[in-house]
């Protein structure tokens, strides 16, 4: 079933919706789909080619409602490239997305910060990434749409609609680069050194290949990451997937308003940001 049988699938399942916005939930940020309002919800096992997530903290879901004063399509959790060695784990997610008519894509995740001042339960605002991963997920797709360009990757626009959202609800909203790490191991002391050498601001396991599937399918993108913890080496301190949990949890209920702001900021339908 191709992009657009899904989406003809979602339509009939979920009947006069058709949002523009659409949010990726990361490790236990999931917690934002229970605002969603008069929401329609479809497992990823119900989808053909959506993704069935090995990561505990990520629900594997649909979900389409009102959020914000604006209709979303949330993404209750993600499958990543560390699970099968596959890129394109999100291609047919965000290709059907785009099918629906989404012209907006929220990614958000939970990251290990580089910076000391940058610590545990800050929201962090992507401006640029660095893909360290080695590889890509438009590699095998034909024709000259696969060379996207990635100038302005993370729309500016959007990053303005966050910065002013998170002013308005006086959320402190750090800035910086994300350096995607293929995992699932975490990085080591010296390839954080090498990090920051690099100019990264914070690591973690996702996203970038989301970017890039939106930019090639058309959608304009704005990420927004959730520290965890900080980065191996920098305290001392053993770093796991159960820390991250923890971590995302305490600062869920702040990171749930950011994000609302944030969709509650966004112009209406059809108007991009400026």
């Amino acid at each position: 079933m191709d992009a657009l049988q899904l989406a003809g699938l979602i339509r009939d399942w979920a009947p006069g919706r058709r949002p523009k916005t659409a949010i990726v939930l990361g490790s236990g940020l999931g917690s934002l789909a229970d605002e969603v309002t008069g929401a329609a919800r479809l497992s990823y096992l119900d989808l053909p080619g959506f993704p069935r997530s090995g990561v505990s903290g990520h629900a594997g879901e649909l979900v389409i409602g009102d959020l914000a004063g604006h209709e979303v399509a949330v993404l209750s959790g993600r499958a990543h490239y560390y699970e099968r060695g596959n890129p394109r784990e999100m291609a047919v997610p965000i290709a059907t997305l785009a099918a629906l008519g989404v012209e907006r894509l929220i990614l958000t995740n939970a990251a290990g910060s580089l910076r000391p001042e940058v610590g545990p339960g800050t929201a962090m605002l992507i401006t640029d990434h660095i893909a360290w991963s080695g590889t890509n997920p438009l590699i095998g797709v034909e024709g000259d749409s696969r060379f996207v360009s990635m100038v302005d990757a993370y729309d500016p626009g959007l990053i303005g609609v966050a910065r002013r959202a998170a002013k308005t609800i006086g959320v402190d909203l750090a800035e910086g680069v994300y350096m995607w790490f293929s995992g699932p191991s975490f990085e080591t002391p010296a390839e954080i050194r090498m990090a920051r050498a690099l100019g990264a601001d914070a690591v973690g396991m996702s996203t970038v290949p989301e970017v890039i599937l939106a930019r090639h399918a058309g959608l304009t993108v704005v990420a927004i990451s959730m520290i965890t913890n900080l980065g191996a080496g920098m305290t001392g301190a053993a770093l796991s997937h159960d820390e991250t949990k923890r971590e995302a949890a305490k600062g869920a209920e702040r990171f749930r308003a950011l994000v609302m702001a944030l969709v509650a900021a966004l112009p209406p339908e059809g108007k991009e940001p400026r």
